[in-house]
């Protein structure tokens, strides 16, 4: 996988905030409560996703580079990663 970014990260979050925004605008005209519901949940998987993407970075990159470098110890990561795992 590929390095995320948190500027990448980031402008997901916008575009997703973009679309929460239009998803608000719907409710205030007459919409089918289906169409509603589905935008609300792509809303709701763009936000899973780029949640995701920061733990993967996080784990492939930070705590990589921590233990490479003798910051942390392998009972540190594992303590980190079974924090990041709760959120996945």
């Amino acid at each position: 996988m590929r390095q995320m970014h948190h500027a990448e990260i980031v402008a997901r979050l916008k575009r997703a905030e973009g679309h929460l925004r239009s998803i608000i605008a719907m409710f205030e005209t007459p919409r089918a409560c289906a169409d509603l519901v589905q935008q609300l949940h792509a809303v709701e998987k763009a936000i899973a996703s780029a949640k995701t993407q920061l733990i993967h970075d996080h784990m492939e990159h930070c705590l990589a580079a921590d233990t490479e470098e003798g910051l942390v110890d392998a009972r540190e990561v594992l303590t980190q990663l079974k924090t990041l795992t709760k959120y996945l």
